[in-house]
């Protein structure tokens, strides 16, 4: 793994854990979401629950936990194990965990807590619960330390793509986040996701689908397509390649840059992951090297390129045709795309009544839903 290690080094390693950043976050904001990622495969349910419910009290509400199962032998390795789980297993795991996490958020009722500085009552013994959870591979006793929040628990996004990730994804999430290659594969994916969330008894609006769209601003069309041809011929192939890498858990400097990518099989990973990245390039007989490159410009997802107008006008018609629910901004350019976006789109998406002009609510869950 020598150059999937090296060429990758300042992009995967120099990364500061979020959680201590986000706890910073929560008091320099009072309505933005502020979503953590741990794996379910390498955390204790009670460590993870108990932390996002500290976070969540601290910011009254706005706390979002983007589950994974993690998808590395490398990663695996720092945890102190040779290799992952086999990916059944992971997600069953997660499954529990989930299960466990849940009970412990509603260990205590809603009004448990009484903080009464005459009477000294903190809370109401009788409303706090033990959990006595006990699974396969999951055990914890409870109850939480940790009162219950404003939103009463964390928002849960995932980025399901496999088989058994999107009926984890459709009985857990809140908020899916995907990458999709066309706007007919994001509404194939829409009405999926809508029917699994169905079978697991849930609302289909309790589940919100986020397709990642990558904005490319300019004052007229040209220079829109102008800044477009300028990003897209930036990526260097290697760096490309480790950047897939990453996102699939899977070494890919092993296999040659001209071999056809439809060729490569992965074993290891991510492979819903891979699936998209397939579906995105195969029909056009990409190699490695042109589809990482591709990959890397945009994780394959829509270049949405043009005037704020223009940008608008495709993004209303992708949510109007029942392909997502949301968007997942990729910034070609770091912080600058969102701030273009936020000042230019959005004014456009707030005319045509498809963009909030105000909060009604504080937590990150009333904000998913107003």
């Amino acid at each position: 793994h020598t150059r999937y290690i090296s060429v990758t080094g300042v992009q995967t390693c120099a990364l500061p854990i979020s959680l201590p950043v986000l706890a910073v976050m929560s008091r320099a904001t009072e309505r933005i979401g502020l979503g953590a990622t741990l794996s379910t495969t390498f955390h204790n349910p009670y460590q993870i629950a108990r932390t996002l419910g500290t976070l969540d009290v601290l910011s009254k509400g706005r706390v979002a936990w983007n589950v994974v199962s993690s998808i590395s032998n490398l990663e695996a390795r720092n945890f102190g194990q040779d290799e992952l789980p086999a990916r059944n297993v992971r997600y069953d795991r997660a499954d529990e965990v989930m299960e466990a996490c849940f009970k412990l958020w509603e260990s205590w009722e809603p009004d448990a807590l009484i903080v009464d500085k005459e009477s000294g009552v903190f809370a109401d013994p009788l409303k706090v619960h033990y959990v006595d959870y006990v699974g396969k591979w999951i055990k914890t006793r409870g109850p939480l330390t940790v009162p219950r929040s404003p939103q009463g628990r964390p928002v849960i996004m995932q980025a399901g793509a496999s088989d058994r990730g999107r009926d984890f994804a459709a009985r857990w999430s809140e908020m899916i986040f995907t990458l999709q290659y066309s706007k007919a594969d994001m509404q194939t994916f829409y009405a999926d996701i809508k029917r699994r969330v169905a079978k697991f008894g849930r609302p289909p609006e309790e589940c919100n689908v986020l397709p990642s769209v990558d904005p490319i601003i300019g004052e007229t069309e040209s220079i829109a397509r102008e800044k477009q041809a300028y990003i897209n011929e930036m990526v260097d192939p290697e760096v490309a390649l480790a950047l897939v890498s990453t996102h699939i858990g899977v070494d890919l400097s092993k296999y040659r840059l001209d071999q056809p990518i439809e060729n490569i099989e992965v074993e290891q990973g991510a492979s819903g992951s891979f699936e998209v990245i397939l579906q995105g390039t195969k029909s056009q007989g990409l190699t490695l090297g042109e589809a990482a490159k591709r990959f890397a410009t945009s994780e394959l997802c829509p270049q949405i390129v043009g005037t704020p107008k223009s940008v608008a006008d495709q993004l209303q018609d992708y949510f109007e045709s029942e392909a997502c629910d949301g968007f997942i901004l990729t910034p070609t350019v770091f912080p600058g795309t969102w701030e273009q976006f936020a000042r230019s789109v959005v004014p456009e998406l707030q005319k045509r009544g498809l963009f909030r002009t105000d909060y009604t609510g504080r937590t990150l869950r009333e904000h998913l839903h107003d």
